[in-house]
């Protein structure tokens, strides 16, 4: 026979389940926010996100722009400091070359003391394929007359005045396919005829001429201007001989000599307005 069934104790139980759940749902809200906040919450956190995202590249492309005009003003500072340098190293070759030139212009006035010259400044350099010529900013107010001979400061041949004005001269330089200066041969005494030529000038080169048939002559010679007549002062450098050569009609030879002076670009020169004849 069964039980009867205790309705006190079915009573009991149904309240127990009650507060079993409601203590549930209690314990579940109070660990989380209230429902309408939490879905607020929920909708606005992507945006929270997306806000985040932006501040981070915001502030990350304000840093880019910041070390960039840094940088810029780096490299602005840099290129000058380098003009400067450049500026700097310009400067030093100058003084470098004008120190060349001074003490080659000393030893040429210890070395050639038979000769008086005048420096002049070159102001305009024509050459073409059948002319050279240079002109310079002295003239007979600094006593300079056609004809005197024209040096480097190493004592090198440059040329002839051509014509001279109050305070210009124009130089025909060794070149010009109308010069033609008395030469000698340092090595063998051979004289000769140092002339321009036409087919030579576009090489920056000129003739020897008048050599004869057979003329002690070899590459390499050094060639002087010889001083015969008084016209030029002698043992002027003129230039070097690179080769010997047969004329067309093969009964002479002639040399190809390479100036010693740098004609390109010639900043200064000087002309001898007198000499002493050294015998």
């Amino acid at each position: 026979m069964k039980r009867p069934v205790n309705k006190f104790g079915i009573a009991v139980l149904a309240v127990a389940a009650a507060i079993a759940v409601l203590l549930s749902v209690m314990t579940y809200f109070s660990a989380t926010s209230a429902p309408l906040p939490n879905v607020a919450g929920m909708i606005a956190a992507p945006f929270r996100a997306a806000g985040a995202a932006i501040t981070e590249k915001a502030e990350s492309l304000v840093d880019y722009i910041t070390e960039f005009d840094a940088l810029k003003a780096e490299n602005e500072e840099l290129k000058l400091r380098i003009a400067e340098m450049e500026a700097e190293v310009r400067q030093a070759k100058a003084d470098r070359d004008e120190n060349v030139r001074l003490r080659e212009l000393l030893e040429l006035r210890r070395q050639r003391r038979d000769l008086h010259w005048e420096s002049a400044r070159v102001v305009k350099q024509e050459a073409s394929n059948w002319s050279s010529m240079l002109t310079v900013n002295k003239g007979t107010a600094q006593g300079v007359e056609v004809g005197d001979c024209v040096i480097t400061e190493a004592g090198f041949l440059v040329g002839v005045v051509a014509e001279a004005g109050v305070n210009w001269s124009t130089i025909r330089t060794i070149l010009d396919s109308d010069t033609s200066i008395g030469a000698t041969v340092f090595r063998s005494g051979t004289n000769a005829v140092a002339e321009g030529d036409f087919a030579l000038m576009s090489q920056g080169r000129l003739s020897l001429g008048y050599l004869g048939t057979d003329p002690d002559l070899m590459s390499g010679d050094l060639v002087v201007t010889s001083g015969l007549g008084g016209y030029y002062p002698s043992q002027i450098v003129i230039g070097y001989v690179e080769e010997v050569r047969t004329s067309d009609s093969g009964l002479a030879q002639y040399a190809v000599i390479a100036p010693e002076a740098e004609l390109d670009g010639i900043a200064q020169v000087f002309i001898v307005t007198s000499f002493d004849i050294v015998d």
